[in-house]
Parts: C-alpha cells; sequence; structure tokens
C-alpha cells in the first residue's frame, strides 16, 4: 500500500510539472462525438475548467492573441471523449501536447441524469473533478525543450518541404475558411488569429499552422517529433 501510495505521488507530482510548462490551452470547438458545435455548452464549460486551473484558455474558433499562434508548442490541446452507455453518460478528458503525445487522460466522469445537457454537463464536471487531487497548476514561464527555437531550426532543415498535388479552395466559415478539393471534399479547416495571413489549421487528427511566406502558403505540424512543413496550393 506504502509503494502504491508513493508512486501515485511521484506520478502526480511529475504530472503538474510537466502542465506547468504549459501557459495556454486550445479546446476544440466540436468534439468528435458532437453533431455541432459547442453543442450543451460543453466546449464552453471545458475552457471554463481549464481557466479554473490556471491556463489561459482558448475555443479553436476564437480570434487568437499573436503570442498563443506565433508557438504551436505553448499549449496542451484539449479534448473530450465520450464512452456513454445507453443509461450512462460517461467522459474522459484527455490533454495532448503539439506532437500529438498524451500528457494526461482524467477518469472517467459519470452522470445517469436522463435530460442530455444536464448530464453531459454533470459527467464532465466529474471528469475535471481528478484536477483537486493533485497540484494546482501554475505556469512557471518556462517552455519544453522541444520549441527552443534553435532546436527547432535545426529540425526544419532536416525535413523536405511537401507539395500538395492539387489546388484547394477556401469556403468562409465562421471565423474563418474550410479548404475544399475538387470532389468536393474538406480537406483542411483554418481558424483566424490576429496576425494577418497565418491561421490555426486543423486537418484529420494534425493541428498545426497555415501561413504565407514568399508568397507561398505553408502547413506546419509535427509529426513523430520533427516538424514538418508541407507547400499548400490554396486559393482564397
Amino acid at each position: 500500500m506504502k509503494k502504491f501510495l508513493l508512486l501515485f505521488f511521484i506520478t502526480s507530482l511529475s504530472f503538474s510539472q510537466n502542465l506547468n510548462d504549459y501557459k495556454y490551452a486550445l479546446v476544440s470547438s466540436k468534439f468528435e462525438f458532437q453533431k455541432e458545435k459547442d453543442q450543451f455548452r460543453l466546449n464552453t464549460l471545458t475552457k471554463m475548467f481549464m481557466e479554473k486551473y490556471g491556463f489561459e484558455a482558448y475555443l479553436d474558433s476564437e480570434i487568437l492573441p499573436s503570442d498563443f499562434v506565433s508557438n504551436n508548442c505553448n499549449k496542451v490541446y484539449v479534448t473530450v471523449e465520450d464512452n456513454s452507455s445507453a443509461f450512462i453518460t460517461k467522459l474522459n478528458v484527455v490533454l495532448k501536447d503539439c506532437n500529438g503525445n498524451i500528457l494526461f487522460t482524467s477518469p472517467e466522469g459519470r452522470s445517469k441524469e436522463k435530460e442530455f445537457k444536464v448530464s453531459y454537463s454533470l459527467a464532465l464536471r466529474d471528469a475535471f473533478n481528478m484536477f483537486n487531487t493533485l497540484a494546482s497548476h501554475k505556469y512557471n514561464g518556462k517552455e519544453p525543450e522541444m520549441y527552443v527555437e534553435e532546436k527547432v531550426a535545426i529540425v526544419t532543415k532536416e525535413i523536405p518541404v511537401e507539395t500538395e498535388s492539387k489546388s484547394l479552395y477556401a469556403q468562409p466559415i465562421s471565423n474563418g475558411f474550410q479548404l475544399i478539393n475538387s470532389d468536393p471534399k474538406i480537406v483542411m479547416k483554418v481558424y483566424k488569429t490576429s496576425v494577418k495571413d497565418f491561421f490555426i489549421a486543423l486537418r484529420d487528427n494534425q493541428n498545426g499552422v497555415l501561413f504565407l511566406k514568399d508568397s507561398v502558403w505553408l502547413f506546419e505540424f509535427y509529426k513523430e517529433g520533427k516538424l514538418v512543413s508541407e507547400r499548400v496550393d490554396v486559393k482564397f
């Protein structure tokens, strides 16, 4: 029993120290199980909980500050997973880093309320209660080594620029654009920031940025710990 308690303490301490390296939290405005953005107000509630625990949090549909978007790895990416059964709402909160590594998955939050809006809200609160058993998050002003500028620059030189073979066309959506091909199929969604020609970009399970450099649009994201830069032929 003592060994178990010691292991739990060490794990909790490590978790809080890791999270203290992160100033920001980016919350998805539409989780995979949702039919529409901010359904049941879950996304807004998730953002509020992240702020409660010391993060400066934003939804990915909001206009974002330049410091937030200038470094893809100065934030945790927050999503919620739904494992509900017929009679019980079950939710997990998942925090990932810019490489897609899971930093933390909460225990399952549950609710047996029949009304969906109430049940999902209560299950989310229950999942977030695990944060109360850990040291409070407090940003330490330091950034994890993986996003030191010099180190990133070296990595980008080793990675060739890949070229999209098809042109994409931008269609306006709330706070941004969806980029479609000739099929037509949505290939990517990009969201406006306070910086001109600089977007938060979401493609499948990849989180990155799309920006204009020397008249060329580039989509940059992390894959297996390395920064990948892809050229994108897009018409706005």
